[in-house]
Parts: C-alpha cells; sequence; structure tokens
C-alpha cells in the first residue's frame, strides 16, 4: 500500500510509514498524566536554572561593588513579586476554565457522537499542551515567589529574581495564546463533521502503518508445533508488540502466528499464537508481546475506525436523535476508506526479521470483513431514511467501479439486501423508487 496513494487519500495530509515502535508510545498517548507530569518536572528544572543565574548575576554584581545596581534591582523586583503573586492565583482559574470545557466537550461528544471517540479529546495534543503549560507556569510562578530575597541591604542580598521572573511572564503570554488555541479546537471537536474527519485520519494512519499482503495458509508455514495461551487479564487485545515477537521467533527458528485480532476480546486460556516450524520460545522471551486492555486503539486496529464511524451513524438514525445527515457524513468516509482499500490486499501481516524472513503473522480483517462491518448495520437503519439509501446506493456504485471483480460480491449482496428493505418500508411506488435512486450528494 503506497503512501501516495493514502495522501491522495487523505487531501492534503502526509502519511508517512512509521517504524513499528513498542507500543508505549501509544499507551501513553491515551493518558492525561503523561504530559502534564513532564511539563512540572520541566518547571521545576527550568526555575532551578533561572534562580543559578539570578543568583550568579548578583554575586558578579557584589565583587564589583555594584550596589546601586544591586539595589534598582531590588526595587524591580518587589514590583514584579505583585505581578507573579496575581499570576499564582490567575493561572489556577485558568485551570479550572479548561477543565471544566474539556468535561463538558467530553460529555457532550459522548452523548451525541459515541463513547468510543472520547479518546480524541483524551488524545488531543492542543488540550495535553494547554493544561501542562498552565500547572508548569503556576509551579514556577510559586517557586519564583520563594526566591525573592528580604533582605534590603544589598550587601547581604543573594537573589534577585529577575530573570525568573522575566520568564514567568513569558510563561503567561504561552499560556494565553494556548488558551485562545485550545477554545478554537475544542469547538472544532465539537462539530460532528471534525469529529468524522479526525476518526477517517487516523484510520488511513493504521492503514499506512501495517500494510498487509493477503492470506497465508498453514501449508505455507509448515507445520504446527505448539500453542502459546493468553494467561493474563481478560480484556481487548489492543495492540502487540511487533519487534520483541520477531525477536523471540527469530532466536527459535520458528514462525509466530497470531491467533486473535487486534481489537478481539480474549480470556484467560485463550490461545493467542501458533507455533510453525520448531519449539515454542520460552514465556520470558514472549513476557510483554500481548497487551490487553479495556478498550480498542487504532494502534494496530484496522476495523476501529469503520466501527466509530458507525456507531456515528447509527446513533444519528436512533428515533431519538433522527439526523440522517450526520449518518450520509459517516457513510461517505466509510465509502472513502473502503475505495481507498479495495484494489489491496488484506487478511494479514506478515513481519520479518533482519534477514527478510517471514517471523510473525498478524491477522486482519478481510475486504468481506470490512464491508460489513462498515455497511450492514446503516443498512439495517437506512430504508425510512432516502437521503442516507441514496447516499449508500451511490457509494456502493463507486466501490463496484474500483474493486476488483472478486471483490464485488459483498457490495452486490449489500445493495440487494438495501433494495430489498426499501421495498418492504416504503410502501409508495413513487417515494420507493426516489429512495433508490444513488445520489452522491447525499441530499435526497
Amino acid at each position: 500500500m503506497s503512501d501516495g496513494l493514502l495522501t491522495g487519500a487523505l487531501g492534503d495530509v502526509r502519511v508517512r510509514r512509521p517504524r513499528l515502535l513498542s507500543p508505549l508510545r501509544e499507551h501513553l498517548r491515551d493518558t492525561m498524566w503523561f504530559a502534564p507530569t513532564a511539563g512540572l518536572v520541566g518547571s521545576l528544572v527550568l526555575w532551578w536554572i533561572a534562580a543559578e543565574v539570578d543568583a550568579e548575576w548578583v554575586r558578579l554584581l557584589q565583587e564589583h561593588e555594584e550596589y546601586d545596581a544591586i539595589k534598582d534591582l531590588n526595587q524591580l523586583a518587589e514590583d514584579t513579586k505583585v505581578v507573579i503573586s496575581t499570576i499564582g492565583s490567575a493561572m489556577m482559574t485558568f485551570i479550572g476554565v479548561v477543565f471544566s470545557i474539556s468535561l463538558v466537550a467530553v460529555q457532550m461528544a459522548s452523548g451525541q457522537f459515541s463513547p468510543r471517540v472520547v479518546r480524541l479529546y483524551v488524545r488531543s495534543r492542543i488540550t495535553k499542551a494547554t493544561l501542562t503549560v498552565f500547572l508548569a507556569t503556576f509551579l514556577f510562578s510559586l517557586m519564583t515567589l520563594t526566591s525573592f530575597d528580604s533582605e534590603q541591604d544589598p550587601r547581604l542580598v543573594t537573589n534577585v529574581p529577575i530573570v525568573e521572573g522575566l520568564l514567568a511572564l513569558l510563561m503567561v503570554l504561552l499560556s494565553l495564546l494556548l488558551f485562545v488555541a485550545y477554545v478554537n479546537g475544542t469547538l472544532r471537536m465539537m462539530r460532528i463533521g471534525f469529529v468524522i474527519d479526525r476518526i477517517a485520519r487516523e484510520a488511513f494512519r493504521v492503514a499506512a502503518k501495517h500494510p498487509a499482503e493477503g492470506h497465508i495458509d498453514d501449508e505455507q508455514l509448515g507445520p504446527q508445533t505448539a500453542r502459546i495461551v493468553h494467561e493474563g487479564q481478560a480484556g481487548v487485545l489492543r495492540d502487540v508488540h511487533i519487534a520483541r515477537a520477531v525477536r523471540a521467533a527469530r532466536r527459535q527458528g520458528v514462525v509466530l502466528r497470531l491467533l486473535p485480532r487486534t481489537g478481539d476480546f480474549v480470556v484467560p486460556g485463550t490461545p493467542v499464537f501458533t507455533v510453525h516450524g520448531g519449539p515454542p520460545p520460552g514465556l520470558r522471551a514472549l513476557r510483554y508481546t500481548v497487551y490487553v486492555g479495556v478498550e480498542r486503539t487504532f494502534h494496530q486496529d484496522l476495523g476501529f475506525g469503520l466501527r466509530q464511524l458507525s456507531d456515528i451513524a447509527l446513533r444519528a438514525l436512533s428515533p431519538a436523535v433522527n439526523d440522517p445527515t450526520t449518518a450520509v457524513q459517516a457513510l461517505d468516509r466509510i465509502v472513502q476508506f473502503l475505495a481507498v482499500l479495495a484494489p489491496y490486499p488484506l487478511g494479514a501481516l506478515r513481519h520479518r526479521d533482519r534477514r527478510g524472513e517471514v517471523r510473525l503473522i498478524q491477522p486482519v480483517p478481510d475486504w468481506t470483513d470490512l464491508v460489513d462491518l462498515g455497511l450492514t448495520e446503516i443498512r439495517g437503519c437506512a430504508p425510512g431514511n432516502p437521503q442516507v439509501t441514496r447516499r449508500m446506493l451511490a457509494g456502493i456504485d463507486d466501490l463496484l467501479l474500483l474493486a476488483p471483480e472478486e471483490r464485488r460480491t459483498p457490495l452486490l449482496r449489500h445493495r440487494a439486501l438495501l433494495e430489498q428493505a426499501v421495498e418492504r418500508v416504503v410502501p409508495e411506488t413513487a417515494d420507493r423508487e426516489f429512495a433508490l435512486l444513488p445520489d452522491r450528494q447525499g441530499i435526497g
């Protein structure tokens, strides 16, 4: 799967195929504590450096007996102290505002779109950056207040925190700029069009990172020599540490085949690997190879984007919401994603070692699985909404033109089932003909 094709599908977004790194980075991106904690530590380090610079500045002035300069700086520091005190109290208010806005945005997104889109807000870089800088500014201001020297005699002054005060003012300016960007970004993320676009971009990045190479049979791998079962907690298979699994298989001279797909629910005792070509690697070599959690992630899950888009469309088509236009927006992205994957092999990923030998086979959804995931549930709710049925028919027609002949069967099946459902639900002939007329704009 070429990067150029995915770039074209995403417009002006460049999708580069990154190295398969440890899932730890993805896990940290799904947390809200790591960035603020790193910011607080960085704030302490910055304050310590600034305090040392201020102390050295005063020491040099005392060595040259520039006591008048120290006195003037001390007076300036007293005025700066008032500003720093104001900054410290104001930053707590800003932190509360950011936290409140985030909670409201998450609540609205969970209620109107889907609970699975909440992770977009958790992974939002502007939210983490704003909260990090605000907390860092607050801590830096408090530490700066401890640096003010109460001595009036310039000969006894040990520190005049001018540099610390300037840095605090710069951090306040950065906080204000980030607050404006944060409010703008949060308002954008509360609009369904931007949420759907973000989900689609994440789904395309997964496809670019993990290009499949088609199905592989057990006969090609050789006889199965062992099975390795899951012994950890029950949960969703979030991702697999590719490098660790490949390294363990290479040292043992075998091929590992992952049985569950990323996003499947596994329980203790579930077989997760089959071993082909020799004795299985030791349990220590496979430790931390499979990551199980409470929810799915985009890291290695090719179908998670379709799952979220389908959920948004289903909620929009529910009687309580009744928003077919939102369903059409989600359906458009589903068709776009399927159109990009239509010509390419699916079914399994082959991970090779440094010598180019296949060491790990990782299953991914095949074409039929993806089509069913993207269209089945929406098709069941679509017959009463001509806008959705017309757009789905147009999307299926587009996919029939793009997909190879051997992949047209599930598309033709969905088209026939949709036509049958519309004939059952829509009694009037004229309305039925209107609902079955493909419309690429989806306006009915």
